[in-house]
This record gives C-alpha cells, structure tokens and sequence, in this order.
C-alpha cells in the first residue's frame, strides 16, 4: 500500500498472535471448518481491539469503505457519524437464492435449486441461527457502544451499506438478481498486479518463454501457495505427460531443481505470463481468476475453499475452464483436465470473447467516480 503512496494502519488481530503461518492457513482453509475458525477464534476474540484500531485509523475520515471481513467497520461508521460504503469481492457473498452459490460443506444443495428458492432460503436461515452464536463478542460490543441492537448479522446482511455496496466482479460472473442487497452496484475486476519484476527476473522470464511453445502456467495465489504440498511435482508430471512446458509461480524455492522444459518463479505479477500461457492452472481465488479472464486463456480451475469453488463453477459455465478439487489435483487428474483443454478449441474461443468483454471495464475508475459521490 505505502509503495502506491497511500497511508496504512494495522488493525488487529495480526497475523503473528496465531503462531506457525502455514498451519494457520492449513486450518483457514479447511473446507468444513475454516469458516468457523476465520470467525470465532480468528476474529471474535479480538472485535474490540479491532474496533479501537479502526477508529483511530478513521479519525478526520470523509468517508470509510469496508472489505467483507471488516466487521467492526458498520460499527466505527455508526459511532463516529461516517459515510460507510461497502464492498464484495465475488459473487458468493451476495447470498443469492436466485443465482445461489456453490457451499462446499453442503454441494447438494445445487441439486435442489430446481425446486426453486426455498432450500437456500431454508439454508440461509440455518447459517444465520449459526453465525449469531458466532458472533455474540460483537453483540456485546455494540451494547458497550451504546448502540441500538440490530437483527442483522454482520457476516451476512449487516455487510452491506444501505447506502453503496460495491461488486468488485464482473458481470460475466454473475448478473444483478432481484435478492441482492439495495444499491449495489457491479463495477467490474479492479485489476492490480503489484510492482513489475526485477529487469534480472524479467530476462530470465523473457528467454524461457522465447525458448519454446507458450507453458502451461499453474500458480496458487496468495493462500493456498502456503499449503502447496506436493503440487508442483504434481504440475511437473502433468505436463511432461502432456508434452508441454510449464510455468510455475512457487512462492518459494522449490524442493529440487526443476527439469530443463520447466520454469520455476517465487513471483511474478499476473499479467506478464497469463497472457502468453497455453493454459492457467490456478485455485480461482477471485483476484486470480480476474487476471486469467482479462489474460483470455482457457483455464484449469483448482479450487480449495471459501468462495473458490464457487467461482470456479461460474467460470466453468462460462465455457473457458474445467474444474478439479485442489486436493484432487494430482498428475493423472490435472492431466486428463488439461488435455481435453487444450484439445477442445471451443474453450480458447470461448475465453477469447471473455477476455475482451473483461478488458472493456474500467473497474477501479468506476468505483472511484460512486466513492466520490458517496463522499459528497
């Protein structure tokens, strides 16, 4: 943030209260319960800290936009008088009964959305029964605040401003539904890639892909690289089963040098090697996955949890990805995926006029233009 010239504040908890990083993730990303952990022993335990924190960043504040997970955020604007816009960042954290999405303890429910929209509703209000037990630390916070009590829960409806809730995804993913929360308003990917790469790691990039056929790219993203295991050497032999260089995007030195066909990078920002893979293998987490659709390549989509296996079956029915579960990715299954990928010329079409409709959003400067207004 401080690189781009905007201020930061942290907010805790941080990151080092909970001991070992990657077994923090390792338990964040457990499909069953992570959800649980992320909120009642990640967040709750630490709301009024957070809070006090959030207020401090917030003083002489226009106005305060929150991330889904800000849950102190509504109450900062409340007690402070604030503006407050709101944002989400993929379909799924509109709730939706209409266009419902892909819960991971529970992908039955698909099956029954032909009988319409009472399952999710019936869902949705087990998840609220449960997220208000979750989340009583914050109840009583805002009794201490001396704010009124509210029925809404703040992992649910209480994220969204009544007055602007940003949809930081395209509308190739998911079109507005009539169940989805007042004001909101789609923007498109607000696309970054962070700082460009050394001229050292760039070279070593440009002579690898000057040096054959375009790889196959498989990364991880920014969590499920910590718990990585043995994908890579799972990647390698996929590809060398399918004749075809690849790219990996490690995060860190693999366990053994790489064949000579395989390229191996801790980091490098998306938009330099997507555009020019044959394919992307990545867990669509939704920054990812934005940077894939604009790249317009066909797409391997391992998910692990949270909202990735929803957004990997949207991209699936788009028609430019195919799909298998992360802990599923082996050689064999990343293999046989790929190859009917790369075989099938429908999905590089497909992703081509994907990709163009993504590059025509201006993301960023149309949330500006409606944060500018909210701030009057």
């Amino acid at each position: 943030m401080e690189t781009e010239g905007i201020g930061f504040a942290a907010t805790r908890p941080g990151r080092d209260a909970f001991g070992d990083r990657m077994q923090l993730v390792e338990r964040l990303l457990d499909p069953r319960s992570g959800p649980e952990y992320l909120i009642r022993h990640l967040f709750m335990p630490h709301v009024r800290a957070s809070y006090d924190d959030l207020c401090r960043a917030a003083e002489g504040a226009d106005l305060l936009v929150t991330h889904p997970l800000a849950l102190t955020g509504p109450l900062v604007a409340a007690k402070r008088g604030l503006p407050w816009v709101s944002s989400v960042l993929s379909p799924m954290s509109l709730f939706s009964a209409i266009d419902p999405p892909l819960f991971t303890p529970a992908p039955w429910l698909r099956a029954v959305r032909r009988l319409g929209v009472a399952p999710y509703r019936f869902a949705f209000g087990l998840a609220r029964l449960t997220a208000r037990r979750w989340e009583k630390p914050l109840a009583a916070l805002r009794a201490e605040l001396g704010l009124p009590p509210t029925d809404r829960i703040a992992q649910l409806e209480g994220q969204y401003s009544p007055a602007l809730n940003l949809a930081l995804f395209s509308r190739v993913l998911a079109a507005p539904q009539a169940d989805w929360p007042p004001n909101t308003v789609i923007c498109g990917f607000p696309l970054y890639d962070g700082r460009p790469p050394e001229p050292r790691v760039q070279a070593e990039l440009d002579a690898f892909l000057a040096a054959g056929k375009p790889p196959v790219v498989f990364g991880l993203g920014s969590s499920a690289v910590m718990i990585a295991g043995g994908f890579w050497e799972h990647a390698i032999e996929a590809a060398r089963r399918l004749g075809h260089r690849a790219l990996l995007l490690t995060g860190a030195p693999l366990a053994k040098p790489a064949p000579r066909e395989v390229g191996a990078f801790g980091y490098l920002p998306y938009s330099r090697v997507f555009p020019r893979a044959a394919a992307v293998v990545h867990p669509a987490g939704i920054g990812t996955l934005a940077q894939a659709l604009a790249a317009a390549r066909p797409q391997l989509a391992v998910p692990v949890s949270f909202d990735q296996p929803d957004n990997a079956r949207r991209t699936v029915r788009l028609g430019v990805a195919r799909s298998v579960p992360f802990r599923e990715a082996t050689a064999d299954a990343m293999a046989a995926e790929l190859d009917k990928l790369l075989l099938a010329p429908g999905y590089a079409a497909r992703a081509a006029a994907v990709g163009a409709e993504v590059g025509k959003e201006d993301a960023a400067g149309k949330a500006c233009d409606l944060l500018e207004q909210a701030a009057g």
